[in-house]
């Protein structure tokens, strides 16, 4: 449809896999099989449901009646009990068993939090390939000098593969995050209106015993071992904050490696990978735009202030529950796990086929690197008798001209030809630039770059060899 609104993560940017996640087919399903679930451990716990309830219940579980959901919603304002009366419209057996004893959060809450874990994981394993691929990147190129720049200004060398193991340790960090919250799965469970479980231990004639097992076995048959020890009529609304934290972190690791590209596409050092056919600019044919990392910075900055919704929504829930967090939680939280998505398709994409130039580094180094070296060349001097005081005012003097002509005079720098000149420091053209070596100057780079991956990053990478080769799509 083309005369409505459709959201650009849907038409756009995020995977189909994602996309899958948080669509009504997903929740449906999921509840239907929360509804199988329950009325199962009842049963088994003793209540008086049948094995043909079970059974029907079963049959229509995946065949979903949604035109008779959508006309029941339309009269009774409720989406759970929508779906209630049309499942049981075709499980006419099992129509009084459904839901029972159960609040509309038992289906709604545990399925946010499942489709929220599953989503995590799928994420945790376009973040581990993103490293892979920055790994090999680092790798390759850890003892290739370029320029630092600190304030934005040149600063001492280090290596293009050292400047991507930041953006890889960030990433590190924030796959650290994710696994955190992975490893503490927890679902709502079967807790009633208040979180008090009132309804299921009138239901268990008052056995305590039937209710906690109630709620600890259907965690269990959905693959989860714990639940909320505590809950009001719906899990902590801080989860879905502390969710949506990690997926701001990702978001700026995102961001802060997205800005560094465009500014090296700007310095034509390192681009982002360009199609043949891929248009820059409708006016100006010759431009390479830098359009995958500025859509990473974009999405990047929708992310990163979206977490302030469910922070807020966390924060004002009253008591047991508002539903004030209903409308905000559909949009917030599916749309950062989407935006997030696809920066991370992009991120794949961009540093899977980052394109570097080595010249063009070199001649930005050599622009700069004489007066980096006049510390070298000072004690070079002294060494050969010089008058350290005296060869600190020649450099000064000398590094304040070769500086005027690069700035006033838009010439090259010649520090160099003019400290040759000089003569004070009675060194000649061939030693000085055995000297302005650029390698001569990145200090331990290479060697951190190996510590970095062996010790941190490839153990990683080894133990996660069956989940890498994803690709990165660019849709548009």
């Amino acid at each position: 449809m083309r005369d409505s609104y459709k959201s650009p993560l849907e038409g756009r940017y995020a995977s189909k896999e994602m996309l899958y996640l948080f669509s009504e087919e997903k929740k449906f399903k999921t509840w239907r099989k929360l509804w199988v679930v329950l009325a199962e451990t009842e049963r088994e716990l003793g209540l008086a449901i049948t094995n043909e309830q079970i059974e029907e219940l079963k049959r229509y579980q995946e065949d979903i009646n949604y035109e008779v959901a959508e006309a029941w919603e339309k009269k009774v304002r409720h989406d759970v009990m929508a779906h209630v009366h049309a499942y049981g419209e075709q499980a006419t057996q099992a129509m009084p068993i459904i839901h029972l004893g159960a609040t509309s959060c038992y289906v709604g809450d545990n399925t946010d939090l499942i489709i929220m874990y599953e989503a995590l994981e799928l994420l945790r394993v376009k973040l581990i390939n993103v490293m892979d691929k920055l790994a090999h990147f680092a790798d390759k190129y850890k003892g290739l000098p370029t320029l630092g720049f600190t304030h934005l200004q040149p600063a001492q060398l280090t290596t293009v593969g050292k400047r991507a193991t930041l953006w890889l340790q960030d990433l590190w960090l924030d796959l650290q995050e994710v696994e955190a919250v992975l490893a503490k799965k927890r679902l709502r469970g079967a807790k009633g209106t208040t979180g008090t479980q009132a309804t299921f231990l009138t239901l268990f004639e008052g056995d305590y015993e039937k209710v906690k097992a109630l709620d600890k076995k259907i965690a269990e048959k959905l693959g989860y071992e714990e639940v909320y020890a505590v809950t009001g009529q719906t899990y902590t609304r801080k989860f879905d904050s502390i969710v949506l934290n990690v997926l701001s972190q990702i978001a700026q690791s995102a961001y802060k490696f997205s800005n560094d590209i465009r500014i090296l596409q700007h310095l034509k050092e390192i681009e982002e990978p360009f199609e043949k056919n891929q248009i820059g600019s409708s006016a100006m044919a010759y431009k390479r735009n830098p359009m995958r990392t500025e859509r990473i910075s974009s999405l990047a900055r929708y992310v990163i202030c979206d977490t302030l919704n469910p922070a807020i929504t966390a924060s004002t829930q009253w008591f047991e529950r508002t539903l004030d967090d209903s409308a905000n939680k559909r949009i917030a939280v599916s749309e950062a796990f989407l935006a997030v998505d696809a920066i991370l398709e992009i991120y794949l994409n961009v540093s899977s086929n980052l394109v570097v130039y080595p010249k063009v580094i070199e001649k930005h180094i050599m622009a700069e690197l004489p007066f980096m070296a006049t510390e070298t060349i000072l004690m070079e001097g002294v060494k050969r008798g010089g008058d350290r005081q005296e060869l600190h005012e020649r450099v000064r003097v000398l590094s304040m001209e070769a500086a005027a002509e690069v700035k006033e005079q838009g010439r090259a720098n010649d520090l160099i030809e003019r400290i040759i000149q000089d003569g004070t420091f009675k060194m000649n053209e061939e030693e000085l630039y055995k000297i302005l070596k650029p390698e001569n100057f990145i200090g331990c780079a290479a060697l951190q770059v190996d510590d970095f991956l062996q010790n941190i990053i490839y153990p990683i990478l080894e133990s996660s060899r069956e989940i890498l080769g994803v690709q990165g799509e660019v849709r548009v």
